[in-house]
């Protein structure tokens, strides 16, 4: 055997003991993957106690530990979703923290949603109920959850084609409650937005969602922490994080959220002591002084769960794979971001019309759109008060754009009771009953009676037909009547009362008596063009006199004493043009503001014998915007002027005082007491400085200018230096019974100062 086949031959058994050896390290490698266990991920409720859930996510992505399914209950579900849709802990702390949680559960909806009725109807009212049958009821829950809702839909855009959710990036499972059978719901498909809205709808917080016909709430009432079903997913290993905390005590039982929270936590504290003991990494931050509406404290709560999972950090370390979430993986639509809705397509339960609701949504189907402008034509919708929570959907079509779904969902209750209190210096107190009836006589009207008690009585009528875009139509009717000592000059230089009365002041009272029909349309909810005609009955007398005045026609007295100075019908005309982008009525930090007016008196029974047909307009506009953080600036001017040569001075100008929604032509100016200035024409510049040093707790600092007269424009006084001023510097409050301002102010002409007060909501 020559040397070369004894050197193959004896190099054989060292290549196959090294291809045996690479074999079995394959065989090994491959057996080694098979058997990586699966690491389930399940997330307690717990409300805002839940935000714990993004601090411990922290720590175990920083441990390189890849989850391969997640299972929540509540805010668990949540914060859940959101990590399997693909967004990494940092992400959700960074939008966590961008968000006003606490407003978006209020569902106060942005004034630029509701068209002019409603932004009057919500800012005059402190309490509303449900009425029905001559019986008052209790809301379902504070909130019903449209705001939130909206949020979902926007973060989860990117997932909104996946209906299954074992298809997510991570598969994906939470709970709800059949609130009629008491029994749990497993969500595991369908639209995401909704599944977890369900999930975490806190009973007494947010209204039931239905799905599938099933009556559905938190999650958390019959499973809190849904351990088995996340084993069942796949999961070898569970780590959970719990954020639920032992019974409270009765000093934290300050509120029926809470105090709901705690019956449920009767039997899910004895629950956990079994599913704890099934986890085998058991998260349990420290959350025991932070309530479930603790939504301000985000930070440190947030703080709570990276310290409980640090302590297991050896633990998750085990199970490091090197995985690491991907960063910035998910891009978040933004508002101005385009899409294209080419179908509509409105199902449930709905009278209304489909054009009632295309124009309620105010943008065109097949041209490009944006996701604020769709957000704003949902809100639209349900300012309307009409529909339960809007759980719209967005999917992908075969024809290259998007498909609206709208479930319509009408509202049970068409009756509501609604109360209001206020003080004021002009009107004094008040205490308002109102009863609200919609859909009358059409599917789209609403009716709304205001009877006011205190110092003055009062009432106001309105009944409003919404037709969107198209021309609406109202009909209004009020009594207005108030008090107020006012220099006996006026009276003499306005209703020709005779000389020699050794008087200087008078108690004047005003009431008036109107009458409106009217046709309205709205470009959109911040604009509006009404035209209408009028009725009024106007009445302007003193008791100051008694019955033995030393007035000259055409003053006369009655037999109860009272002296008249006008008592007399007027028949007009008007239109009006407003524009109210405003953020707020009370306190606007931004916007834009136009209201121009005009009125012509067209006839008269004509008490005075001095009526012509005359008219008076006029027009307000301003704008507020924020300066710094907190601090924000509202520039007002004001005008406005006669035309005819009427003798009639009950309609002139009258400016003084400080408040909102005065009847007429009475003016508000800061420095001068009620009905202090008259003139047929006026000018005037306002200005106030608005810093927010608490939450809802204002520093306002104001100043006015005017010039008021006969005839300005004519005369081109109007453009001179103003001849009044007023200044004034305040406090004020945004309270459950609406604002609250106080406000010393003066004015450099003359030797007095005033100090106004206003509590609640102007009617």
């Amino acid at each position: 055997m020559n040397l070369f086949v004894k050197n193959r031959l004896g190099i054989m058994p060292l290549v196959l003991s090294v291809l045996f050896l690479g074999i079995g390290t394959l065989v090994a490698q491959d057996h080694e993957e098979k058997i990586k266990p699966k690491v389930g991920l399940v997330l307690s409720g717990g409300g805002a106690k839940g935000m714990a859930h993004i601090g411990a996510l922290k720590i175990i992505e920083e441990a390189g530990v890849e989850i391969d399914y997640i299972g929540g209950s509540s805010m668990g579900a949540i914060v859940g979703a959101m990590y399997a849709a693909g967004y990494s802990a940092n992400e959700l702390d960074s939008i966590f923290k961008a968000t006003n949680i606490g407003s978006l559960i209020q569902d106060n909806l942005p004034r630029s949603a509701k068209t002019f009725y409603e932004k009057d109807d919500s800012e005059r009212y402190a309490l509303t109920l449900p009425f029905k049958n001559f019986k008052v009821t209790v809301p379902p829950a504070i909130s019903g959850g449209q705001n939130i809702y909206n949020e979902f839909v926007r973060l989860l855009y990117h997932v909104k084609d996946i209906d299954d959710f074992n298809k997510l990036p991570t598969p994906f499972v939470c709970i709800a409650t059949d609130i009629e059978t008491g029994k749990q719901v497993i969500l595991n498909s369908g639209y995401l937005p909704e599944a977890i809205l369900a999930s975490g709808t806190l009973p007494s917080l947010f209204e039931p969602t239905v799905i599938n016909d099933r009556v559905l709430i938190d999650g958390g009432v019959v499973n809190n922490y849904p351990i088995d079903e996340v084993r069942a997913m796949g999961a070898d290993i569970i780590i959970g994080v719990d954020v639920q905390h032992d019974l409270s005590d009765r000093d934290a039982l300050l509120s029926a959220t809470e105090i709901l929270l705690q019956i449920n936590n009767y039997r899910t504290v004895a629950d956990m002591e079994v599913k704890s003991a099934k986890t085998d990494i058991y998260i349990k931050p420290n959350i025991e002084e932070y309530s479930v509406i603790d939504f301000n404290r985000l930070g440190e709560i947030v703080k709570t769960g990276e310290d409980a999972a640090k302590l297991k950090i050896q633990e998750l370390k085990q199970l490091t794979t090197g995985y690491k979430k991907d960063k910035n993986s998910i891009s978040v639509i933004q508002e101005n971001e385009q899409l294209t809705i080419n179908r509509l397509l409105i199902e449930g339960n709905t009278d209304h019309t489909r054009g009632y609701v295309k124009g309620k949504l105010r943008f065109s189907l097949d041209e490009p759109t944006n996701f604020k402008r769709l957000q704003q034509g949902i809100s639209n919708l349900s300012a309307t008060g009409n529909f339960r929570t809007i759980k719209y959907k967005l999917l992908d079509n075969m024809n290259g754009g998007e498909d609206l779904i709208l479930p319509l969902d009408e509202t049970e209750n068409t009756s509501f009771l609604r109360l209001g209190a206020h003080f004021d210096d002009l009107y004094k107190s008040a205490a308002l009953i109102n009863i609200t009836k919609k859909r009358i006589l059409s599917k789209d009207d609403v009716a709304s009676f205001d009877f006011i008690l205190g110092d003055n009585i009062r009432y106001n009528f309105e009944y409003y037909l919404d037709k969107g875009t198209y021309w609406s139509f109202g009909i209004n009717s009020r009594f207005n009547d108030f008090e107020q000592e006012i220099d006996f000059d006026l009276i003499e230089g306005n209703f020709e009362v005779g000389a020699g009365t050794a008087l200087n002041r008078i108690n004047l009272n005003v009431s008036d008596f109107t009458h409106q029909l009217y046709v309205q349309t709205v470009v959109k909810e911040e604009f509006a063009f009404t035209l209408g005609g009028e009725f009024k009955h106007l009445q302007y007398s003193t008791r100051t006199f008694g019955d033995t005045p030393n007035v000259t026609t055409p003053g006369t007295t009655s037999s109860n004493g009272r002296t008249y100075f006008d008592r007399s019908n007027y028949v007009s005309a008007f239109g009006s043009l407003k524009l109210d982008t405003y953020d707020d009525k009370y306190f606007p930090s931004r916007g834009l503001y136009f209201n121009g007016d005009m009125h012509y008196y067209v006839l008269s029974s004509d008490f005075n014998n001095n009526f012509k047909d005359f008219s008076i307009s006029k027009a307000r506009m301003g704008m507020a915007m924020p300066l710094i953080k907190n601090l924000s600036i509202n520039i007002e001017t004001e005008g406005g002027f006669k035309l005819g040569t009427s003798g009639v001075t009950s309609f002139d100008f009258l400016l003084g005082g400080y408040g909102t929604d005065f009847i007429n032509n009475f003016i508000p100016f800061v420095g001068y007491d009620f009905i202090s200035l008259p003139g047929n024409s006026f000018v005037k510049a306002y200005g106030r400085l608005d810093y927010e040093f608490a939450e809802k707790n204002h520093m306002l600092f104001s100043a006015n200018f005017a010039n008021v007269d006969d005839d300005l424009f004519r005369t081109g006084d109007w453009f001179k230096a103003p001849s009044y001023s007023g200044y004034g510097i305040g406090y004020g409050l945004e309270s459950f019974l609406g604002p609250i301002n106080l406000m010393y102010s003066w004015t450099p002409e003359i030797d007095k100062s005033q100090f106004f007060v206003s509590i609640g909501y102007w009617f």
